[in-house]
């Protein structure tokens, strides 16, 4: 190595980000140790300090590297440290930073065992010196005031995950990164009404902890992914541009989703215990340029009662949606597509012209007659038809005619073994 350049020796070691591998190759050279400063990355790892049992010391050491990295862009420290070195280190190298990600678990036990009032000065106040940020990634922490930020012009990406937030705070922290692209909020809970508006956002994903009753507005006439969980009123306006859209309620129920037709809609899920069926409707209505479907909600309903899918037409669910090229079917649907009626309007002019590939999961044996009909009927209308998979690992097999349901299930796929598969 003595006999490379020392240009080369500089790029080789910014390619380093472990802190532990810079603070080695410190120790090898004169030479190297005067090549830190010119290290864009530096990544603590949540057990850099294990051994330290004085965080002072910790953080001393932290700022050393921070100080000595004189071109550093990108700063992600999942260790502990305490809020004051923070401030510290940021406003050294708030004109460098573009990327800044925290693990901030101590912050947030402190938060979680204060009241509103009790709680001090917000611990990312000290973020908003960086102007310069282009992403951001918050880990653990508590918003349950407004970080004190003007406004971060640069910032695209910002991903705030398991924290506890307030409404305001949420608002006033999304307010401040107006020209965000990439919006993800993880594991969060605490909060009872979302509103975003971001004109430039394109991707969203939404992750809220617990059974209540929260609801979404949003407006981003660029959306093109939206990914949400734990909303039970849910508005999205000017969605024109949405490619793929998820939604998802573990626990509670979905009454109300409402948005815009999305012309250019290639994925959709739809994901939950019990959605009302004015809920379920309206979204299938709006996409009826889907590609790729996912329904795996399990009951309708509006109130505590859990009721089954009422009766869908199959002709008319799929002339509804004539682009449709994979569907994931769940029990409660399928077994909502294999009712008395289901299948009255089915002629030899009926085809269902783009369907590739189904999957379905059948919970139940109970109609079995029915449900083979509509397997049949799946197969013979879809004339690019590659691949047929049931899944019946779940299947309630406690009734007698499930000894019966599966052989017919055996002996539909032998005759048609090249497309049907049985997982």
């Amino acid at each position: 190595m003595n006999s490379v350049p020392d240009e080369i020796v500089e790029h080789i070691l910014s390619l380093l980000s472990n802190a532990r591998d810079i603070a080695a190759c410190t120790c090898v050279s004169k030479s190297w140790k005067e090549a830190v400063p010119y290290i864009p990355s530096l990544y603590f790892p949540r057990n850099s300090f294990d051994g330290v049992v004085r965080r002072a010391d910790a953080d001393a050491t932290i700022g050393r590297m921070i100080a000595a990295a004189a071109c550093l862009e990108e700063l992600v420290i999942y260790c502990p440290f305490s809020s004051t070195a923070l401030a510290s280190w940021l406003a050294l190298r708030c004109r460098s930073l573009r990327l800044l990600e925290l693990r901030m678990d101590g912050v947030a036990d402190k938060a979680a065992a204060a009241s509103d009032e009790e709680y001090p000065a917000n611990e990312l106040d000290c973020i908003g010196v960086v102007q310069g940020l282009e992403t951001l990634k918050l880990w653990g922490v508590s918003l349950m005031r407004p970080p004190n930020w003007s406004s971060f012009e640069r910032l695209r990406t910002l991903e705030i995950i398991g924290a506890t937030l307030r409404d305001a705070a949420l608002r006033d922290t999304v307010h401040a990164c107006p020209n965000l692209t990439d919006l993800a909020l993880l594991g969060c809970d605490g909060v009872g009404a979302v509103s975003i508006e971001l004109q430039r956002l394109e991707r969203c994903r939404l992750d809220f902890l617990g059974p209540g009753n929260s609801s979404l507005h949003i407006s981003s006439p660029r959306l093109e992914v939206l990914e949400i969980q734990g909303f039970s009123w849910i508005r999205v306006e000017q969605s024109h541009r949405i490619r793929r859209l998820c939604i998802a309620k573990n626990a509670g129920r979905v009454y109300k989703v409402d948005m815009w037709k999305p012309a250019d809609l290639e994925f959709m899920s739809l994901r939950g215990v019990q959605w009302s069926w004015n809920a379920v409707s309206s979204v299938l209505q709006c996409a009826s340029e889907v590609q790729h479907l996912v329904m795996k909600i399990e009951f309708c309903g509006d109130f505590d009662t859990l009721q089954p899918f009422p009766e869908i037409d199959l002709v008319e669910f799929f002339n509804n949606h004539p682009k449709l090229r994979k569907f994931e079917i769940h029990g409660a649907l399928f077994a909502a597509l294999c009712q008395k009626n289901s299948l009255k309007n089915l002629d030899s002019r009926f085809m269902i012209p783009c369907l590739e590939e189904v999957v379905i999961t059948v919970r139940s044996p109970l109609n079995a007659e029915q449900k083979l009909n509509t397997l049949e009927s799946l197969l013979r209308y879809s004339v690019k038809l590659r691949r047929m998979a049931i899944r019946i690992s779940q299947m309630k097999n406690c009734h007698e005619a499930a000894d019966d349901f599966f052989k017919e299930i055996c002996k539909f796929k032998y005759m048609n073994s090249k497309i049907i598969q049985i997982e």
